[in-house]
């Protein structure tokens, strides 16, 4: 249990009221205020309120208290106010021009302290009191709070027994510290709003999707992020190396989902610059060893975030451009929040062995009449993150992978995770500008989530593990991959003939526009060196008399290994659910082990020689057509959806 001591009788000199310690301010200072839920109230409200202040330079990352603030004429005359980062709270007085915004990367502000191109006479923190050996807590704020305590020429600090001690390098010795102003107050508490569940869950869903066990994620502050680590919950072994922590991660914590144990750098360690949330949150810090505070030019650098294998970074914008370009802090010329560190960790994802990134945004804004993914970014919004550094964008409709796809193939991506209002004039708006073929036609205009129930995946007799899902209009490229690895054995005996091309026209035709419906393909997909590759697909087309016609082409080197026979499976629940009766197939005689699939899964199949090809006639087991969920039924794999709409997420208020 730490020991805390009375500042009154260890030193008594440096205890002062409020008011005497900003007497000590002079006139014209360049003042630091301690940022986001751990800013000192006490100490801004009196620095405000005393009107021998005049002419004195705010500087602070996340502001609340200064809010109250912004439409007292006399204090816009008194104070400039410089923002690193627009709060909520302090939005209204950016888009009226009442603040200055500093557009730098979080992890540059300690650096600007330290070079003194930021000169600041004084620095108002917030500190725990101190223990036996004379060390205060910077407590929920060490950010750019600590490097702008250290640099200050004096230091004036609100102690506060509510501020929790957290562990790290976020410490100030009492030593450090000119003047001590005893003070108890409630933490700023910050809990944002869902306006939305159904949307943030889907796009929590999708997100999940991407994660895997063990990961070390980094996760920004705001309505997604909340949602979408409530959708993390049957992960396992989960790291943290990020900005920020908030309520939403404790369930992760409490289940033991957040172990850090698997982390290479810093294990056992949730290492982060700041906290905000309730006193829940506070109460949970408070002394836990669990949680490792540093500074933002430390935690935020990409080198150091790097260091950890696996690092997922998860971010949210304002808008993407079929482009792959990110805007996250304006809407189009007026200033919403800041550049932050997105950039910073995505790039540190990169470098991270088996790294990525994830652009999480709702795919509309006002009420579903705007897009956020946009044909090019509004006039005046900045670009927070470039296209070349963007891996994955995740809207309620689906992911879209970028990294390493040309133009055209992000066009197509992003589109397809478009709200489906917006698909066909986004593809349209891609042919003006050439981004596109003119004869590209717009994905589907409907909602496809139906489509993640037929994903899953399962274990080959080779030991190899595949995921399987339906194919689309984006697989357009990997699917011409995937057939030119063929060999013309495999290819002859798909299409009964040599094909030698496989061009774009033809894929067009096929599967730009597909009837989920009537006909479908189911993809097989393996690991390959960061990626995944094609190595199988499974096909139904509508036939005749309530059947449809099935083929199957799968790589050469996972033939014999029971994909056919998987996707068969997997194909018939689908094909069930759609109101099919049974499959046809056309084989070709020397075909021998297409022929022993079908037998293996239909003993009753009839056969026909026709024209010196063998037709395959299956009629699906009543006892199968009789299920009403035939998913459920045979169950092949691991499906992969889950109870997404359940994702469990924070109150929007503090806990009394």
């Amino acid at each position: 249990m730490t020991t805390l001591i009375d500042i009154r009788e260890r030193c008594p000199e440096k205890v002062v009221t409020a008011e005497e310690a900003i007497g000590k301010i002079r006139q014209g200072s360049r003042v630091f205020l301690g940022s986001g839920c751990g800013e000192p109230q006490h100490l801004i409200r009196t620095l405000v309120e005393n009107r021998q202040m005049q002419d004195i330079l705010l500087y602070q990352m996340i502001s609340f208290t200064l809010a109250d603030y912004m439409d007292d004429e006399d204090f816009l005359k008194r104070f400039a106010v410089k923002l690193f980062f627009i709060s909520q709270p302090m939005r209204k007085a950016a888009f009226e021009g009442k603040i200055d915004y500093l557009p730098v990367y979080l992890s540059e502000i300690p650096q600007l302290f330290d070079s003194n191109q930021i000169g600041l006479e004084a620095a108002l923190v917030q500190v725990s009191p101190p223990d036996k050996f004379g060390y205060c807590s910077l407590g929920v704020s060490v950010d750019v709070t600590k490097p702008g305590a250290k640099n200050a020429r004096s230091i004036i600090a609100q102690v506060n027994p509510r501020m929790p001690r957290t562990w790290g390098d976020s410490f100030l010795h009492m030593d450090e510290i000119d003047y001590l102003v005893p003070y108890e107050e409630q933490l700023v508490q910050a809990i944002p709003s869902i306006p939305d569940e159904t949307v943030a869950r889907r796009i929590g869903f999708y997100v999940s999707e991407l994660v895997e066990d063990g990961a070390t994620l980094q996760i920004g502050f705001g309505r997604l992020p909340y949602v979408i680590l409530g959708c993390l919950m049957d992960k396992k072994e989960l790291g943290i190396h990020t900005q920020m922590i908030t309520d939403a991660f404790i369930p992760l914590f409490e289940k033991g989902v957040i172990t850090n144990t698997r982390k290479n750098f810093l294990p056992e360690k949730a290492v982060a610059t700041i906290c905000m949330g309730s006193d829940r949150l506070y109460e949970y810090l408070d002394d836990n060893p669990r949680f490792y505070l540093r500074s933002s030019d430390f935690v935020n650098d990409p080198a150091v975030a790097a260091q950890n294998d696996n690092l997922i970074s998860i971010s949210s914008a304002l808008e993407v451009d079929l482009t792959g370009q990110v805007c996250s802090d304006s809407v189009g010329h007026l200033f919403y929040s800041g550049i932050g560190d997105q950039a910073n960790f995505i790039r540190g994802a990169s470098m991270s062995k088996g790294g990525f990134s994830i652009i999480a945004l709702p795919s509309t804004a006002k009420g579903g009449t705007v897009s956020r993914i946009v044909p090019n970014l509004s006039e005046g919004a900045g670009v927070a993150t470039l296209r070349g550094d963007v891996n994955y964008v995740v809207t309620e409709y689906g992911i879209a992978q970028l990294r390493g796809k040309s133009i055209y193939q992000r066009v197509i991506e992003l589109a397809q995770i478009a709200h489906p209002n917006f698909r066909k004039e986004l593809i349209e708006a891609a042919k003006r500008y050439h981004y596109i073929f003119v004869d590209q036609k717009a994905p589907h205009e409907e909602d496809l989530l139906f489509l993640e129930k037929y994903k899953s995946r399962t274990t080959l007799k080779n030991g190899r593990r595949i995921s399987v899902r339906p194919l689309l209009p984006a697989d357009e490229f990997a699917y011409r991959n995937f057939f030119y690895s063929l060999k013309e054995e495999t290819i002859y005996y798909r299409f009964f003939r040599k094909v030698r091309v496989f061009p774009r026209d033809v894929v067009q035709r096929q599967w730009a526009s597909v009837d989920y419906r009537k006909n479908m393909s189911l993809i097989g997909l393996v690991q390959k060196k960061g990626h995944k590759e094609i190595m199988a697909i499974g096909t139904y087309m509508e036939d005749e008399e309530n059947r449809a016609e099935v083929a199957f082409v799968v790589q050469d080197e996972f033939q014999g290994a029971g994909v056919a026979g998987y996707l068969m499976c997997e194909l018939e629940k689908i094909a069930i659910e759609n109101g099919y009766k049974g499959f046809t197939a056309t084989v070709l005689p020397e075909n021998r082990a297409m022929i022993h699939v079908f037998k293996k899964r239909y003993p009753d199949a009839r056969t026909q020689f026709q024209d010196g090809e063998i037709r395959v006639i299956i009629d699906f087991p009543q006892e199968r057509l009789n299920q009403e969920n035939p998913a459920a039924f045979d169950s092949c794999g691991d499906p992969i959806i889950g109870e997404y709409l359940n994702c469990p997420i924070p109150p929007e208020k503090p806990a009394e």
